[in-house]
């Protein structure tokens, strides 16, 4: 007999899990995640999960290594209490822009996450929009990858952009971009961006009297993307907006983007936005449903290959 799933959270989406948990029609489990004096996490799961699918939602964002700590308790209580199968569902995967050697003497720290979830007994990672594609293989166990574009893709298409031009802020992005052109149509642009300096930005590409879409996997800071809008501007470019999937907003990156000529952000909820960080023009869309469908396919062994692309 399959037992039902069980659904946990940690604190840092707990209105993405309880959506999710909505379309799932379960109740979220009962668990404690606190502090004690010191700082230290304490994680207590409430009740039997004994034999049953666990699935723990936690995005790793700000403060990333609270967060992360959080799941790794969760995920070896859960193992302590002999879970059936433990799937950690982590919409947004912090520390993932840090996937290869930059310099001398530097860590692969996506790596280290990827082995530190492993080793406390996961067996299934679920996440949406790596930062980098080879993260994927950094895990041992399966994981679902998932990408938002389809969702971004369905509000553009509300929208109705007759004379559209999707640019990539990067080189890297070219592919990203790439999906969003043919779920989109109309041309592309690329920014070529030398060093880390976004004053040296170069468009390669014609963007005059067209309505530019600059897409992303994240936002963290918003000067890469404020100085892109302006470069496509100036370009002569109608209108600009940006589709991005994980809205990171570092420091005061929501007063640089309502200071820019950004006509609209759209993101998802991966990470939740704060109220003091709230974007004039902002849409955010919710990644509930998607998640929550292929929790239940994983769970009922049903493919998620068609939820993937």
């Amino acid at each position: 007999m399959l037992l039902p799933p069980k659904l946990f959270c940690g604190s840092s989406i707990p209105n993405l899990a309880s959506q999710v948990a909505g379309y799932l029609d379960v109740e979220m489990g009962n668990a404690d995640v606190k502090r004690f004096p010191d700082g230290e996490v304490d994680v207590r799961i409430n009740e039997s999960v004994r034999s049953h699918d666990v699935f723990l939602l936690q995005s790793i964002c700000y403060p990333a290594n609270d967060h992360l700590m959080e799941l790794l308790l969760m995920i070896d209580a859960c193992r302590r209490a002999s879970a059936g199968r433990i799937n950690a569902v982590i919409p947004y995967l912090g520390y993932g822009r840090q996937d290869r050697v930059m310099y001398p003497r530097t860590p692969i720290s996506a790596k280290v996450v990827a082995n530190t979830l492993t080793s406390v007994g996961v067996d299934r990672v679920i996440t949406i929009d790596f930062h980098a594609g080879q993260i994927q293989g950094f895990f041992d166990r399966p994981v679902d990858h998932l990408h938002a574009a389809p969702l971004l893709i369905e509000r553009l298409r509300e929208i109705n952009l007759p004379e559209l031009v999707v640019v990539s802020p990067d080189a890297g992005g070219v592919e990203r971009a790439g999906r969003f052109g043919m779920g989109l149509g109309g041309s592309m642009a690329l920014i070529d961006q030398r060093g880390d300096k976004a004053k040296s930005m170069q468009l390669i590409g014609d963007v005059r009297g067209m309505d530019c879409l600059i897409v992303d996997d994240m936002i963290d800071t918003g000067g890469t993307l404020c100085e892109a809008t302006d470069l496509l501007v100036t370009s002569g470019a109608r209108s600009v907006r940006a589709a991005v999937t994980h809205p990171v907003l570092s420091g005061s990156a929501a007063e640089r983007i309502n200071r820019c000529k950004l006509t609209e952000l759209i993101c998802t909820d991966t990470i939740p936005l704060p109220v003091e960080k709230q974007i004039d023009g902002i849409t955010v869309v919710s990644v509930a449903e998607r998640l929550a469908t292929v929790i239940r396919n994983v769970h009922t062994g049903e493919s998620v290959t068609q939820l993937s692309y």
